[in-house]
């Protein structure tokens, strides 16, 4: 399948921006699942200082604003052509062992409710990837998909709690379960191009469990499937902070204002 991506981050501030610095997590690689056949960041209000290869493998662009700015806007378009792998991504060239995806962050800490949530997942399973698709119901069943219900900085326990939340939520629970279980699991964001609809409000995410033999294995609880030909696969961490698309800081005291512009079609 051939996908189409235009995807328009616009942010504006109440007053002059003195200094800020962004970090881009924006540039997709080529996998058996994708191949990339045209790329472009296009930046407005800012510009590229350098660019670098992070300790996941990400394609990380770091911009500073230009000074006294009041308007940014990153202009991401591409076309890829994806491939139905069943959801396996044999990866070549990992830069971090898999020893490493088993570390938890503040947004996946395991607490009560997690293992609470461990406690009612059937242990009886034929194998692995048996095992992984059952716990990856059961968090979708016990946390309904709500959006705005939830920000950013909201943990892997807190949704929980709430019962309710939205992609990334889901996707630091799996991990965060995966990992209590033994599991190497990892944060995916990246973009799936919708059935219903081609204009979108935000971009995706995803995990990816490491099951021995067979690779990683991505599990979208949102959808209750393993990523197939509609998904695109953009930048990977230990939770969404460190696969962020933009992450960054700025000085001074303006207020800000995001809108985003996205659309993912079939060609």
């Amino acid at each position: 399948m051939r996908l189409r991506i235009s995807h328009t981050t616009s942010y504006h501030y109440n007053a002059p921006v003195p200094f800020a610095l962004q970090q881009l997590r924006k540039t997709p690689r080529s996998f058996a699942s994708q191949s990339i056949l045209d790329w472009r960041i296009a930046l407005q209000g800012a510009r590229e200082e350098l660019s670098f290869t992070d300790q996941h493998g990400n394609h990380v662009i770091l911009t500073s604003i230009e000074p006294d700015s009041q308007d940014v806007s990153i202009l991401v378009e591409g076309e890829v052509e994806t491939h139905d792998t069943h959801g396996v991504l044999v990866e070549e060239g990992l830069h971090a062992p898999f020893w490493y995806y088993l570390r938890n962050t503040p947004s996946t800490a395991p607490g009560a409710e997690l293992r609470k949530l461990l406690k009612s997942l059937d242990a009886k399973y034929d194998g692995d990837i048996a095992r992984l698709h059952a716990l990856s119901e059961l968090i979708g069943n016990r946390v309904a998909y709500e959006p705005g219900k939830t920000e950013v900085t909201t943990t892997a326990e807190d949704a929980l709690k709430a019962g309710h939340g939205v992609c990334q939520d889901h996707t630091h629970i799996m991990i965060a379960a995966a990992r209590v279980l033994g599991y190497s699991s990892r944060y995916v964001s990246g973009y799936l191009m919708m059935n219903d609809r081609v204009q979108q409000d935000a971009a995706h995410a995803w995990a990816e469990i490491h099951v021995p033999d067979i690779g990683w294995i991505g599990f979208d609880v949102s959808n209750g499937i393993s990523p197939d030909e509609r998904y695109v696969r953009v930048a990977c961490g230990l939770d969404y902070k460190e696969a962020a698309p933009v992450s960054g800081l700025r000085f001074g005291s303006s207020a800000e204002s995001l809108s985003v512009n996205l659309q993912v079609e079939q060609q």
